[in-house]
């Protein structure tokens, strides 16, 4: 298997270059390049196309928030992973509703870093656990404050069904293939499904639909 071609957004020089290191003994992973500011990394993007991009928040100028438009335009099949410090949920929301594909935590250990990049090169959605409480606590005082027709869980498949809640588990589509007995391109297109029958756009949202109705 490739490994991944990652880029490294972060204006913090010291840390972009440990972090690089760091990554560079990971043999899964090669860093394609690396920027210190929004403008830099649209530029840098371009041209090694990198398919996974860690991106801090606070950069100089715009924000890792707001340089998620310019680098989806420049680097559509990337999937892009914030990599910071802010444990606020409203950053988390934002990220999220700007097109981020997950949420990670700089306190996180580098072991679990390489296998988030990994798993988000393989199409998932990755968020740090301390924020996805933050995330389905959000989902759920929002269901309580303005109540809404159930989603149409019957309308999914028994295995439909059993995949959702794999998902909702954190399961990869191998481990969901393992345990349903069913092969891994047959998962992508349960999770396909489930995400259309119920009018969500991730993973994650699919697990955080879940843990709302508990």
């Amino acid at each position: 298997m490739d490994p991944v071609r990652l880029m490294v957004v972060d204006d913090h020089k010291l840390f972009r270059r440990g972090l690089v290191a760091l990554l560079a003994l990971d043999r899964g992973v090669t860093v394609v390049g690396e920027a210190g500011d929004a403008g830099e990394a649209v530029r840098q993007a371009q041209a090694p196309q990198p398919s996974v991009i860690l991106l801090d928040i606070d950069l100089p100028g715009a924000s890792g928030i707001q340089a998620l438009t310019g680098l989806r335009e420049v680097c559509p099949a990337a999937r892009i992973l914030m990599l910071t410090v802010s444990e606020d949920e409203d950053d988390l929301q934002a990220a999220l509703r700007a097109g981020a594909n997950g949420y990670l935590l700089k306190t996180m250990e580098g072991e679990d870093l390489s296998r988030a990049i990994q798993r988000a090169a393989r199409g998932e959605a990755v968020i740090s656990p301390e924020m996805t409480g933050k995330l389905v606590a959000a989902a759920i005082a929002q269901r309580a404050a303005a109540p809404v027709a159930a989603a149409p869980v019957a309308q999914l498949s028994p295995r439909e069904q059993g995949g959702l809640q794999q998902i909702a588990r954190g399961a990869s589509n191998k481990e969901i293939a393992r345990t349903l007995a069913i092969a891994e391109t047959t998962v992508k297109i349960h999770v396909q499904n489930i995400l259309r029958k119920l009018g969500l756009s991730s993973r994650v949202q699919a697990a955080v639909f879940v843990a709302a109705r508990q």
